[in-house]
C-alpha cells in the first residue's frame, strides 16, 4: 500500500519495475516518444528526472504492463473485488451475512475523511507554466493532462458522496487558451460532469472543477471505474489504496490531499473554447472543437511533486491495461445489470467503441427445431441502451450452445458468428444516432449509425480460406487478400465522395453476382491497402471498424429492403479512408532519431533490452 506517489516509484524501482532518466528530455514531442518505444518492448516505468522548461520531475508508463499494474495493487486487489462483487449482488450479504461481514467493514474504513489541518499540495501555489507541459503528438492543439482526476459535485446534492471523478482530457496550453488563466476540458457524452455542468446550468451559476494529478495510483484508475449504483469513485479509491481518500475544501473547491498536483477553476454557462487537436486512443486525431473552458482559480503542488502521465495512440497502449484492470474488477457485473448476458468485450484494437464483442442467452423458443436470433435482439437493446457501451457502433453477438466461445479470440469469435450468420435476416441498423465524440467516421461529432449483428442455432456455411475465384481480376478492385477465414480484403481508388462510392458498390455488386456463388465469403472489406489490413488482425479489426459508418459504409451483393429490412447475400464494408474522417496518428522521425541518445551504452536507457 503507498501513500503517494513517490512511494510507488520508490518500491518500483528497487523491484526492477522503474528506470529513471537523468539526461534532459524535452516535453515536446520527445518524453511521448521515449515512452511509446519503451511500452512497446514491455519495458520498465520511467521517472524523468530533468524535463526541460519544468523543475518538476515526470513519471510514465506505470501501467504499461499487465503484471506490473497488478504488482502496484496487490495488498488490496483481492478485498477490493470481493466488496464490488457484493455491491453487484447484495442479496449474497443478506444470505451470508457473517460471511461478508470483513467486506462490509472494509468498504465502511475506505469512507472519504475530511481533514481540516491543511493539505499538503496547498503548500505550494504555481501556475500552469511551471508545469511539464507535455505535448504528445505532431499535430496535437498543445498540451495535454492525459492522467487527469476531474472532480465536480452534484449542484443539487453538494458533497463528496454525491461527486463524480472522471478522467476528462485537460488541454493546459495554445489554440486560444491564455496561459495561467483558461485550460480546456473536454469531457465525451455520457459522462457525470456533464450532468452536473446542467445542473449549474440551469441554476445559473458556474461549476465548480477540481483536477487532481498524481497521489496513490489508487486514484488514477478509480477515475476511469465504472462502478456499481451507490459506490463512489472516492471510496473505491480509498479501497484500492487501503487508505481512505483524504480531502479538505479551500476557497470552495474540493482539494485531494493526497494529490501531487491540484487545478481549481470553474466552468461558467456557455463559455466554450476550441479544443485539439488531440492524437487519441483510436489512432487518429480528435479535431478542434468547441469544448467548456476552465477559469483557472488555483494552481497548487505539493513539495517534490511527480507529474504522472501517459501517451495514447493507435491501441495497445497503456490504457489498455485500464482496460484489462475494469474487467477483471468488475467481473461479473455486466451479468447483474443486463439479464442474459454472459460477456461483454470491447475489442481494444478497433479503438474499444467502435467494436464490441457479446455472448447471450437465446431461451425464447427452445421447443423450435430451426433457431433464430430473439433473445439475443432483446438482449443487444439492452446493450446499446447501457452506459458507454451504448457508444459501440458495431454490435456482433452470439448465442452460446453447443460450444464454448472465447469471446477474447476475436478472429475465432467472428468465425463462429459468420459460419451461422443469415446475412438476409440478422442484420439490424440503428441510424441517425450517437456514436463515441472520438469516432469520426460518422456525420458529425458524436452523431453516426450502429449495426446489430447476430448468430445462433447450426452452422449454415464453410468459410473460404483462400481467396474465391469470383474475387480475383475485379475491374477497379485489386490485390484480393484473405484477412480471415470467410473474409477477403479488395483493394480500390480513393474514396472521393458517397455519390461515387454508391455507384462504385452498385457496380461491383452487379459484378459479383454474374461470377458464381460466393457463399463461403460472407464479408468483403474494401480498403486503401489490402495488404496491410490483412496482414494481421489487429490491422483488420482496427482499419475496419475505425473507418467505417455502418448505415453509410455497409452495402451488399444482392440487397435489398423488404418491410425496411435491409438484407444481402454478401456483406462489403466500404473501409477507405473518407475525406472529413481524422488522419491517423504518424510519430516524428526527426523525433525519433534524437531519442536513440537515451539508448545507447551509458546513458539512462542503455541498459534496457529493448
Amino acid at each position: 500500500m503507498y501513500r503517494n506517489l513517490e512511494d510507488c516509484i520508490i518500491d518500483l524501482e528497487q523491484h526492477g519495475h522503474l528506470v529513471r532518466i537523468k539526461e534532459e528530455v524535452d516535453p515536446h514531442l520527445e518524453m511521448a516518444a521515449i515512452h511509446m518505444k519503451v511500452f512497446e518492448a514491455g519495458g520498465p516505468a520511467l521517472l524523468f528526472e530533468n524535463v526541460k522548461g519544468s523543475r518538476f520531475r515526470a513519471v510514465s508508463n506505470l501501467f504499461g504492463t499487465i503484471e506490473r499494474s497488478k504488482y502496484i495493487f496487490r495488498d488490496t486487489w483481492e478485498s477490493t473485488q470481493k466488496v464490488i462483487a457484493l455491491r453487484n449482488d447484495p442479496m449474497a450479504a443478506l444470505k451470508s451475512p457473517f460471511k461478508h461481514l470483513s467486506t462490509g467493514l472494509a468498504a465502511w474504513k475506505a469512507l472519504p475523511q475530511k481533514q481540516s489541518d491543511g493539505a499538503p499540495v496547498a503548500l505550494q501555489e504555481i501556475q500552469v507554466s511551471d508545469l511539464p507541459l507535455i505535448h504528445h503528438w505532431p499535430k496535437d492543439g498543445g498540451a495535454f493532462v492525459t492522467l487527469p482526476q476531474v472532480y465536480s459535485e452534484d449542484p443539487d446534492k453538494p458533497g463528496i458522496m454525491n461527486a463524480n471523478l472522471g478522467m476528462y482530457r485537460i488541454q493546459l496550453n495554445g489554440n486560444e487558451y491564455e496561459l495561467n488563466k483558461e485550460v480546456g476540458m473536454h469531457y465525451q457524452i455520457h459522462r457525470g460532469i456533464g450532468v452536473h455542468q446542467t445542473k449549474a446550468t440551469k441554476l445559473g451559476q458556474p461549476l465548480k472543477v477540481s483536477c487532481f494529478i498524481g497521489g496513490p495510483p489508487a486514484h488514477t484508475l478509480s477515475a476511469v471505474m465504472p462502478l456499481p449504483e451507490g459506490l463512489s469513485e472516492m471510496t473505491f479509491a480509498g479501497m484500492l489504496a487501503g487508505q481512505r481518500f483524504r480531502y479538505s475544501y479551500i476557497d470552495g473547491f474540493c482539494v485531494s490531499n493526497d494529490a501531487d498536483f491540484v487545478i481549481t477553476g470553474e466552468l461558467y454557462p456557455g463559455e466554450t473554447k476550441p479544443e485539439g487537436p488531440f492524437g487519441d486512443h483510436l489512432g487518429y486525431y480528435s479535431l478542434t472543437h468547441p469544448f467548456p473552458l476552465l477559469r483557472i482559480h488555483k494552481v497548487y503542488a505539493k513539495p517534490n511533486a511527480i507529474w504522472p502521465f501517459t501517451v495514447v495512440g493507435r491501441p495497445p497502449q497503456e490504457d489498455t491495461a485500464f482496460g484489462h484492470l475494469i474487467h477483471e474488477l468488475t467481473g461479473d457485473a455486466i451479468k447483474q445489470e443486463l439479464p442474459g448476458v454472459k460477456e461483454v468485450h470491447a475489442v481494444d484494437a478497433a479503438g474499444v467503441h467502435p467494436l464490441l464483442f457479446a455472448i447471450g442467452s437465446e431461451r425464447y423458443t427452445p421447443y423450435e427445431k430451426v433457431k433464430q436470433p430473439a433473445e439475443l435482439l432483446t438482449i443487444a437493446n439492452r446493450i446499446l441502451g447501457t452506459g458507454q457501451l451504448s457508444l459501440a457502433k458495431y454490435l456482433f453477438i452470439a448465442a452460446e450452445e453447443q460450444q464454448p466461445l472465447d469471446i477474447n479470440d476475436e478472429a475465432a469469435f467472428l468465425t463462429y458468428i459468420l459460419e451461422r450468420i443469415n446475412l438476409r435476416r440478422d442484420i439490424h441498423f440503428h441510424t441517425n444516432t450517437t456514436i463515441d465524440t472520438l469516432d469520426y467516421s460518422g456525420t458529425g461529432l458524436n452523431t453516426g449509425s450502429k449495426v446489430v449483428f447476430t448468430a445462433c442455432g447450426d452452422k449454415q456455411r464453410e468459410l473460404c480460406r483462400s481467396v474465391p475465384d469470383a474475387l480475383k481480376g475485379l475491374q477497379a478492385w485489386e490485390n484480393p487478400r484473405l484477412v480471415m477465414p470467410g473474409v477477403v480484403a479488395l483493394q480500390g481508388n480513393k474514396f472521393a465522395d458517397y455519390g461515387s462510392a454508391a455507384q462504385e458498390m452498385q457496380q461491383l455488386g452487379e459484378a459479383l453476382q454474374t461470377r458464381g456463388s460466393l457463399e463461403t465469403c460472407p464479408m468483403i472489406i474494401l480498403c486503401d491497402n489490402s495488404s496491410f489490413l490483412s496482414d494481421t488482425i489487429p490491422n483488420f479489426l482496427w482499419a475496419t471498424f475505425t473507418r467505417s459508418n455502418p448505415s453509410h459504409d455497409i452495402y451488399g451483393v444482392n440487397s435489398g429492403y423488404e418491410h425496411k429490412h435491409w438484407a444481402c447475400d454478401n456483406v462489403i464494408i466500404d473501409a477507405r479512408i473518407k475525406p472529413h474522417q481524422a488522419p491517423p496518428l504518424i510519430p516524428d522521425p526527426t523525433v525519433a532519431r534524437q531519442i536513440e541518445r537515451l539508448f545507447v551504452k551509458g546513458a539512462s536507457l542503455g541498459n534496457l533490452n529493448l
